[in-house]
């Protein structure tokens, strides 16, 4: 077998910085805050930190509109505040990916400004100009959100073209002055060590140079991202020449030894995907998944994703298993409030062939906190906020993105221990903080908490977990309660079962107590060959 690459085996941990941990007491999370949580990080197992933005920016979108890619934002630190970061997570024999935002900037970063100034300026092709259609936009293509992505700009009667929100204008990859610049952005901070990026919305970098109207679709939500809106995101998305970006972008990261790695965020068909990782593997290293952000916690579905999965992206592509992100509701919220569920969930996520990655507080289960649309902070929920809350919620819309990102909850004092007692926390945290934090899980045996510390260690001591050929066993597909799968490599064999119901399941199979060697819930041997698993109940056992 052929060697893996570090980035194959590794467990990725989300850290959104504003809301991880406030070391000076402003009630915002920073750097030195991230830093000072990095043995908490070391000793709960995970292996590459991935931090959300924390370059310069005006925080229209908290980070995601950059105004100085080489520079630090006051609210969480400075340069050497971000140099001290990589040297102490390189010190604890950890990794760190940078989130760099490539498909746009603040329209306060000092290229647009100066873009924008006159059309003869020499960073006006930096960006997306067209003139309208007399008072109409040059095209069809909408944004992401909704409503039409192009934005008039009455000083030089000219209309310019952003992706997301109106104040992120998109850069124009088609001039080779931008991509060497911004070439020059990821050598900066891969110079000072940055084990790699997660690259932001990678598949909207490049646009047609026609400028072509998209095609009319039946779909009014996205789909996937490809269609919505009632037409076909064909020209505004995913270009042939963001597929040769992504090799060239390999060709930089893989220039450097160690060896780093890109993960790239996008929304693509699976062969597209495929597209973008390269048939030889010389395109981005990783892509994430997003299958299990949408599909129920029960045996069916789940097959029906490891199956997908094992198919479209077999070795020596590794998926990636995510269930939550600073974009999408959390996950204890989307599945009833169920401590039960979450357990098997993260049994899932960390035995499956594949990359995890986990959000902060994932391993608490910490839930989304409802909080008023006409409230928000978040950009997009001020976008809808003409919505009718009761509306919002009877739909079951996740639109205000401040109900995932609320402050870490560290423990059972004042502020959940994200920052002093008596500072204002930038978002309000979940009432639950007294309950449901690190301190009070860290010390019940079977909390969440500890169940996912336990099992990041087993895989990290366990060759077939991190290595290995996974088989999904052949259970009737009809069956909603069990899934089953072998994980192997050499001598190590591992039959992991996991019991979605509310009723117990015999499975049969031969073994006695030196044969588990992981449980969640509880279980008996049956005589005849047969393991009793109680309803919610996961086992990792020896299968010789």
């Amino acid at each position: 077998m052929k060697k893996l690459s570090w980035w194959q085996y590794k467990t990725i941990y989300q850290i959104y910085p504003r809301s991880f941990m406030d070391s000076n007491g402003d009630g915002i999370g920073d750097l030195q805050g991230i830093i000072s949580k990095l043995d908490y990080l070391k000793d709960l197992g995970v292996d590459i930190l991935w931090v959300s933005p924390f370059f310069k920016s005006p925080q229209g979108d908290w980070g995601y509109d950059v105004s100085d890619y080489l520079g630090i934002d006051p609210d969480y630190g400075d340069l050497h505040d971000a140099e001290a970061l990589i040297d102490h997570v390189h010190r604890r024999g950890m990794r760190v990916l940078f989130d760099l935002v490539l498909n746009h900037t603040s329209d306060q970063h000092p290229w647009f400004i100066q873009s924008r100034s006159r059309r003869d300026d020499p960073k006006r092709d930096w960006y997306i100009w067209r003139d309208g259609r007399g008072n109409r936009p040059p095209n069809n293509w909408q944004s992401i959100l909704g409503g039409s992505g192009w934005h008039h700009d009455p000083t030089t009667n000219q209309w310019y073209y952003a992706s997301f929100l109106p104040f992120q204008p998109d850069l124009n990859y088609r001039n080779p002055q931008v991509i060497d610049e911004i070439f020059n952005i990821a050598k900066y901070w891969l110079d000072r060590g940055v084990d790699g990026f997660r690259l932001d919305i990678f598949h909207t970098i490049f646009k047609d140079e026609e400028i072509r109207n998209n095609p009319l679709s039946f779909d009014l939500l996205p789909d996937n991202f490809t269609s919505g809106y009632f037409q076909k995101w064909l020209y505004n998305m995913n270009q042939p020449e963001a597929i040769q970006f992504a090799k060239e972008f390999r060709q930089l990261a893989d220039s450097y030894s160690p060896e780093r790695v890109l993960l790239g965020e996008l929304y693509a068909n699976e062969p597209t995907i495929l597209k973008y990782l390269g048939a030889n593997q010389d395109g981005l290293n990783l892509v994430f998944l997003w299958n299990l952000l949408k599909v129920p916690p029960q045996a069916t579905s789940l097959r029906r994703v490891l199956r997908f999965y094992e198919s479209n992206f077999p070795d020596p592509h590794m998926p990636v298993y995510v269930y939550g992100n600073h974009d999408s509701r959390r996950l204890i919220s989307r599945i009833g409030e169920d401590p039960r569920v979450a357990a098997l969930l993260a049994l899932l996520q960390l035995t499956a062939r594949g990359v995890p990655v986990l959000y902060y507080g994932e391993e608490i289960g910490m839930s989304g906190v409802q909080l008023p649309l006409a409230d928000s902070l978040d950009p997009v929920g001020k976008r809808f906020g003409w919505l009718p809350e009761f509306l919002v919620r009877r739909m079951n819309l996740f639109i205000n993105r401040d109900e995932c990102r609320t402050s870490m909850q560290w423990g059972d004092t004042e502020n959940a221990g994200f920052c002093p007692p008596g500072t204002k926390p930038w978002l309000p945290i979940h009432e639950n903080y007294s309950r449901m934090n690190v301190k009070n899980q860290a010390k019940e045996e079977k909390s969440l908490f500890n169940i996912y510390r336990r099992l990041l260690h087993l895989r990290k001591s366990s060759a077939a977990l991190q290595f290995g050929h996974m088989e999904i066993l052949n259970v009737d597909d009809s069956n909603d309660q069990v899934l089953a799968y072998l994980r192997t490599f050499g001598q190590e064999n591992l039959l992991i079962l996991l019991n979605f119901s509310n009723a117990e399941f015999d499975f049969p199979f031969r073994a006695m107590d030196n044969n588990v060697v992981f449980f969640i819930g509880n279980y008996q041997f049956i005589p005849g060959d047969i393991i009793r698993m109680d309803p919610w109940s996961g086992l990792i056992l020896n299968a010789g």
